[in-house]
């Protein structure tokens, strides 16, 4: 999972190499804090999403409390994929 958050998160910009007007493409990785962040709230919100399911099974209620941090954990994740990379994250949306 991490390589794929990885290459997700990877930017590729050109530089000009030299004097010459060569462009050279060069891929910036991410640093690690930020892809285990990434990995650490894609757990946190599969287990959240189990814990709204088993809710709704045993209590037959919705618990509007773990929609809401189901909710900003997805708004964390798709900020920072929009702040990595900018438009590129419809590129893993897709893929995924």
């Amino acid at each position: 999972m991490r390589s794929l958050i990885r290459k997700a998160l990877t930017r590729t910009v050109l530089r000009q190499s030299g004097r010459g007007k060569k462009v050279v493409r060069v891929e910036v990785l991410p640093s690690e804090g930020v892809v285990f962040g990434v990995c650490f709230a894609v757990v946190a919100l599969v287990g959240l999403f189990v814990l709204e399911v088993v809710h709704l099974l045993v209590l037959r209620c919705w618990s509007s409390e773990v929609f809401a941090v189901i909710t900003s954990l997805v708004g964390a994740v798709v900020g920072v994929f929009f702040g990595r990379v900018g438009s590129g994250v419809f590129v893993f949306i897709c893929l995924v």
